[in-house]
């Protein structure tokens, strides 16, 4: 299929695609338009089609033109089968499927998938999925380390006015990008590439937080914004903490923003799926020290 019948994912595509993928099945933090749009920012695009009642989502690199790849179609009539995805991808001219979830694997019988596809592990890629009673009521000797820490935290600012928790509005996203600079020179976000990236995936979400309906929540200390997070909805059990900014030297901050997170962002929710950690190990020893109750595998399917 030609594709420049393709279209680029954009902002003022959301109110489009939203009621698509309101009924949408797969657990992977990647299934989130919100997600999908805001990280639209770099080398890799994606572009999405309808074939008949199908949204067929690709995505293309500009440094690598041969590493294109698909996302499993969302379909009004449920998920697809291995035979389905196969002519699907024929037919638009690709041989990859990326972030294939591993319940999808399970759903439709390896077996089944592996007549049409070699299956292979996209190692780095597994959503960590945690349940929200456990991150807002921290319970248990297993969180004693992170309620230490916020009650540290507490201890330190919780008087004279000098913490608020705010939900995230529009008139915020100056403040926000203020903050997001400074976090970003402490980090040196400029020479990692990882973290670059995620700078525009955030300064996207702000810049468009009103048409992306994404929801947020705020930290200040004696009114200055000292930690920013942002959640977009996944399906109706589940939500993605999609970004959580903290300044580090604040001991206790970072614990205190998860458990705000969780409180007043995915009360409504089942579960809080905080994406993957991308081999990096700080990142996954951060993520595993919150006991997640399930971690999404991620699969690459290559058309035989």
């Amino acid at each position: 299929m030609d594709m420049m019948k393709h279209k680029s994912l954009e902002p003022s595509d959301y109110p489009v695609l939203k009621p698509v993928f309101e009924k949408q099945p797969y657990n992977l933090s990647i299934y989130s338009l919100f997600s999908l749009i805001v990280w639209n920012t770099g080398p890799i695009r994606s572009y999405y089609i309808f074939d008949g009642d199908r949204l067929v989502i690709s995505s293309e690199s500009s440094m690598h033109p041969e590493d294109r790849y698909l996302i499993l179609p969302i379909s009004g009539r449920g998920v697809l089968t291995p035979e389905e995805l196969h002519d699907l991808a024929v037919d638009h001219g690709y041989r990859h499927y990326r972030f294939v979830p591993g319940d999808y694997l399970d759903m439709m019988e390896r077996k089944k998938v592996e007549h049409w596809f070699i299956i292979s592990e996209q190692v780095g890629f597994e959503d960590y999925v945690y349940r929200t009673d456990d991150l807002m009521q921290l319970k248990g000797n297993r969180y004693a380390g992170k309620r230490n820490l916020i009650h540290q935290f507490m201890r330190e600012y919780d008087h004279r006015d000098r913490l608020t928790v705010e939900d995230l509005k529009p008139a915020d996203t100056d403040a926000c990008l203020t903050f997001l600079e400074h976090w970003c020179r402490l980090r040196q976000c400029d020479q990692d590439e990882s973290l670059a990236c995620e700078k525009r995936a955030l300064t996207h979400a702000l810049t468009y937080m009103e048409i992306l309906e994404c929801a947020g929540v705020i930290v200040r200390i004696d009114g200055v914004i000292s930690a920013v997070a942002i959640m977009s909805i996944l399906h109706e059990r589940m939500g993605v903490l999609n970004f959580e900014k903290a300044f580090s030297n604040i001991r206790g901050l970072y614990q205190f923003l998860d458990n705000e997170c969780a409180k007043r962002l995915f009360s409504r929710y089942e579960f809080i799926n905080k994406e993957s950690d991308m081999n990096i190990a700080e990142l996954a020893q951060s993520k595993k020290s919150y006991h997640p109750v399930q971690r999404i595998k991620s699969y690459c399917l290559t058309v035989r």
